[in-house]
């Protein structure tokens, strides 16, 4: 690159936002450089010897003059009134070339025009307007011209207007085809920030779900051990014991979940960031295991077969246990017991835990708890259906089905 070449593009972008900033002055350049052109043109004779056309063989008059100073000053406003322009310089061209013997070729403002016309309109005003101002001004070339018919200006007549409609219909076309990139890069951007958001949201209410599930869960068998041991501190020391020691399990394991919930938020590649796996039916007897040493009976039935679900559907099936043990253990009653049965029926697993117990005196059936509605939701996400309703002759059930192949396409 040659060391202008900057300095000649920084000029170029200069020019080129200042003439958009200010459309007025382009127009103005416009119509100054087809007057100068017109009265060069008019200052040649195409016939004038046998070699060829030559300039300076004839002179405008002033009226000539004037006419394309006219024709020239009105392109000022081609950009305002499109048609309007249009229709006055196909009009004093068309008296140019009635009237005068020796037309000047006025007919430039009018392509001008007609360029401007097609560039703005649509396609099949571009087809009209073009063929009718080609006919116009061709045929008037044709017959009030002072050459034959078949000269080669009336031919350049015809050409240069339907360059100019073709010229203009293909700008016009350019330009909707880069407003419709640019509107469609816009409109993915929008998408991108709203799926980005989107995606957040899900995020966080996942995260809330998971230590909802895990609190609530490791809380009430901490609340219930607590009240066993205190009941029986001074009775039966090896019992509160006991207890004490199921609290203190209960509570590392609540540590243990949160931490690795928590540890979701970190950022990737984070060192400290919890490689554990996430729990799943795998390790649903575990789970039982701690309602039971709670006080709450569990039986647990399985027909899940041997192949592992997936990993966002093995992980709510174990919540929606979890959250339905530990809703039975704060709402049923000291006496309750309860059945879990874990049953895959062809493409879809199954989660039934119901009880025998009773809602406790003063505490009402709705608590304004989220256990139901994390259930639900993390049911919702997967595309299954949860049922959720008190039992005839008493107790509670709760029933999910999730599809063994999620939404996002993993499969077992």
């Amino acid at each position: 690159m040659t060391p202008t070449g900057p300095a000649t593009g920084t000029l170029y972008a200069r020019l080129r936002d200042w003439f958009r900033a200010h459309p007025l002055a382009f127009d103005a350049t416009i119509a100054a450089g087809t007057l100068v052109c017109m009265i060069a043109a008019s200052f040649t004779d195409p016939h004038g010897s046998p070699e060829g056309p030559t300039f300076g063989d004839r002179t405008p008059d002033a009226g000539s003059v004037l006419i394309m100073v006219i024709g020239a000053a009105v392109l000022v406003l081609r950009r305002r009134r499109p048609f309007a322009v249009l229709c006055f310089t196909v009009t004093i061209c068309f008296v140019e070339l009635v009237d005068d013997v020796r037309p000047a070729p006025i007919a430039m403002s009018a392509v001008v025009a007609l360029y401007t016309v097609a560039s703005r309109t649509d396609r099949p005003t571009t087809w009209r307007v073009g063929l009718a101002t080609m006919a116009l001004l061709t045929a008037a070339a044709m017959i009030f011209g002072p050459t034959n018919w078949y000269a080669q200006e009336n031919l350049g007549v015809f050409a240069w207007t339907g360059m100019a409609a073709a010229a203009g219909d293909a700008v016009r076309s350019r330009r909707a085809f880069v407003d419709a990139i640019r509107e469609r890069a816009e409109r993915a951007e929008r998408t991108r920030e709203e799926e980005a958001g989107r995606r957040v949201a899900e995020e966080r209410l996942r995260i809330a779900r998971d230590l909802h599930d895990v609190v609530a869960h490791h809380i009430a068998l901490v609340n219930v051990q607590a009240g066993v041991a205190a009941h029986v501190m001074d009775k039966r020391p090896d019992q509160a014991k006991e207890a004490l020691a199921h609290v203190r399990e209960a509570s590392r394991s609540a540590l243990d979940e949160l931490r690795a919930t928590v540890g979701l938020l970190r950022q990737s590649g984070d060192p400290e960031a919890p490689t554990e796996p996430a729990p799943g039916l795998a390790v649903l007897d575990g789970l039982l295991d701690s309602f039971r040493k709670a006080g709450l009976p569990v039986a647990l039935a399985r027909a899940d077969g041997d192949g592992a679900l997936p990993g966002t559907v093995d992980l709510a099936a174990y919540r929606i246990v979890q959250e339905a043990l530990t809703n039975v253990r704060k709402h049923a009653g000291p006496d309750a017991e309860a059945e879990v049965s874990v049953v895959r029926v062809g493409r879809t697993v199954e989660i039934t835990v119901l009880d025998n117990g009773a809602p406790q005196p003063g505490v009402p059936a709705d608590s304004g708890g989220h256990g139901l509605l994390g259930m639900r939701e993390r049911v919702s996400a997967l595309g299954g259906t949860l049922t959720a309703a008190p039992r005839y002759g008493g107790g509670f059930r709760v029933q999910a089905i999730l599809p063994v192949t999620t939404r996002t396409g993993e499969d077992a």
